[in-house]
């Protein structure tokens, strides 16, 4: 059946393609600083002066008050916000470029010939990319800092790589229903703004009520940020059960999500 066919017809197409894949996601990567005197410079720039910024606000600006269940040491809290602040970012930038990801891309569209899928694995690609540096100068600043770097970091891939499964499920599904519905982009940009605020990025869990705090973990979001502050902050591992629900409703997201768009392609060059 055509919809069991997609569980893993994604994968089997991103094998087949993923030369063409690669280059498009370096082209990406290249064309995010293209004309910039700096160039990739500005990769570990930017998030330098992110984590920079946050130590100095919650350090001497805006200390956290010391009955909040939050680090003790300002840096700390920095560096917990700026983790949830770059998972924010990957998932972000994913799903706000999905409306307009196949009309922004008309040519592909026109050619039967090539396949229209693979067209959602650059931009999370690219995403976890980027993620990467902001990780890069994160771990350079524990270094910095004396603070050491905990080996569970080495699992941070496998604590990442469910919301990036997730995310091309978004993709495909937001870039197929972008093709028909122009207003995608504008729900999009509110749908960002409230997952930022429903995940404890900005704050810890232990500060909301227990009635509250299990709506947060249906928010894609909540799952990675913990556990990454785990593997990254804390030297522990991550909750294994909880990674793994996590990733397989990240796995049903891109399955319905390829399903939709396999479905709808059909009529892309009819609208475009």
């Amino acid at each position: 059946p055509p919809f069991l066919a997609s569980a893993f017809g994604t994968f089997r197409l991103l094998v087949r393609h993923a030369f063409p894949v690669a280059q498009m996601t370096r082209r990406e990567v290249a064309a995010r600083y293209r004309g910039s005197m700096a160039g990739v410079l500005w990769s570990f720039v930017q998030p330098l002066l992110m984590l920079g910024i946050y130590t100095v606000l919650f350090g001497f600006l805006f200390r956290p008050r010391a009955a909040a269940p939050v680090p003790a040491d300002t840096a700390d809290f920095a560096q917990t916000l700026f983790v949830g602040i770059l998972l924010h970012g990957l998932l972000a930038e994913c799903i706000g470029r999905a409306p307009t990801l196949i009309l922004g891309n008309p040519n592909y569209v026109k050619k039967f010939v090539f396949p229209l899928e693979i067209l959602a694995w650059p931009t999370p690609f690219s995403a976890l990319i980027q993620f990467g540096f902001g990780v890069a100068v994160l771990l350079a600043w524990h270094l910095a800092a004396w603070q050491g770097i905990p080996a569970t970091a080495l699992l941070l891939p496998l604590v990442v790589a469910p919301l990036a499964l997730l995310t091309a499920g978004l993709v495909w599904f937001l870039s197929a229903l972008g093709v028909f519905v122009r207003d995608v982009g504008q729900v999009i940009g509110l749908a960002v703004t409230l997952l930022m605020f429903t995940a404890p990025i900005l704050y810890p869990l232990e500060i909301l009520p227990e009635a509250v705090r299990p709506w947060l973990w249906l928010n894609p979001l909540t799952v990675p940020v913990v556990e990454a502050r785990k593997v990254l902050l804390q030297g522990a591992p991550p909750d294994w059960l909880a990674l793994g629900l996590y990733a397989l409703a990240a796995f049903l997201v891109a399955w319905v999500g390829h399903y939709v768009f396999v479905r709808l392609k059909r009529a892309f060059a009819d609208v475009i």
